[in-house]
């Protein structure tokens, strides 16, 4: 290991670095949150509408207004269902 590389920080990609660890109370929510609402989106636009040639852009439009409502949601009533899994599960 070099000298240099030991104080430099971890990049995700391009000399871009890593978010402290901190970040993760925001990211984690926000990307699970995306991705959720994107999958719920897509199955409830195919669903209603079917195979037709704007699907995507039903499902793009469904999907925004689904996460614009999942990622406050998400960020708001995680420590709820942390303490609820916390009589479910030992955490110890």
């Amino acid at each position: 290991m070099h000298a240099s590389s030991s104080t430099s920080r971890p990049t995700i990609v391009a000399g871009i670095p890593k978010l402290p660890a901190r970040s993760a109370a925001v990211v984690i929510p926000f990307l699970l949150s995306l991705l959720m609402s994107g999958v719920v989106s897509a199955i409830s636009t195919l669903r209603s509408a079917g195979w037709t040639p704007d699907v995507l852009h039903l499902w793009l439009g469904a999907w925004m207004l689904s996460w614009a409502v999942a990622f406050p949601l998400v960020v708001v009533l995680l420590p709820t269902v942390r303490r609820l899994a916390g009589l479910v599960v030992d955490l110890r």
